[in-house]
């Protein structure tokens, strides 16, 4: 029962709980960190997949790559092959506000998009979409639990990570009340809503277009421990 993408033929070695970090190596981070009897269970393309238990709770972290169209053909075949029920993004983000800082967390609730992701692949006219509110609860109960601070609020899902034009913070920010950009909440939301499963995305913010402050690609991979055990703690 593989796919062109992922490897695995047996899908109970897909938990129904997957974590989704856009890098496959914070996927391996998070595995040897966090989970204990881990094994690999996909490396088509280098985009690894681990399987393991954290508390007893089984569960798959599994890298998505970067922007919607990746995102959107993992997720879907997660969704849609493997009988997984909710994915959990756990990404990083820039900020649009001065409110939000370098390694502040955001649980989104809503992801604004001029994609045409979600119209060409299942007809929807909307451009905010929502994430599922139950994990959201989850996440806020976990973050909560741990206490952790955390912001809940709408992100921009962006097609382009370079902008030659336009004032993001005129068009998006102040227009539709973004407090930060990613590129793949959108389309992971849009494929959980077609399917009927469940979605929902933590960020740490990596780094900030009003203070220009930023992290360096290591800490991006190995030291969102805050945001990684929010979405862990959520897991049943």
């Amino acid at each position: 029962m593989s796919t062109p993408h992922i490897e695995v033929t047996d899908k109970s070695k897909i938990a129904k709980t997957v974590l989704m970090p856009g890098d496959p190596l914070r996927a391996e981070f998070i595995a040897k960190t966090y989970l204990e009897d881990v094994e690999l269970v996909n490396k088509v393309r280098n985009m690894l997949a681990f399987t393991g238990y954290y508390k007893g709770k089984k569960v798959t972290v599994m890298g998505s790559g970067m922007g919607m169209p990746s995102i959107g053909i993992y997720s879907y075949e997660l969704y849609n092959v493997y009988g997984v029920e909710n994915i959990i993004r756990v990404g990083s983000c820039g900020s649009y506000t001065k409110d939000i800082n370098v390694y502040d967390v955001i649980i989104v609730d809503k992801a604004f998009s001029e994609s045409t992701y979600a119209k060409t692949a299942f007809g929807y006219e909307e451009n905010i979409l929502d994430a599922d509110k139950e994990l959201v609860q989850k996440l806020n109960e976990s973050a909560k639990k741990l206490n952790i601070p955390v912001f809940n609020n709408t992100i921009h899902s962006s097609d382009v990570f370079y902008r030659a034009h336009g004032d993001v913070f005129k068009d998006v920010r102040d227009k539709y009340g973004c407090v930060g950009v990613e590129m793949e909440s959108f389309a992971l939301f849009a494929n959980a809503r077609h399917l009927n499963k469940k979605a929902a995305c933590i960020l740490t913010v990596s780094d900030s277009l009003v203070t220009n402050e930023v992290t360096t690609a290591e800490e991006r991979q190995t030291s969102f421990n805050k945001m990684m055990e929010i979405a862990l703690e959520a897991v049943e």
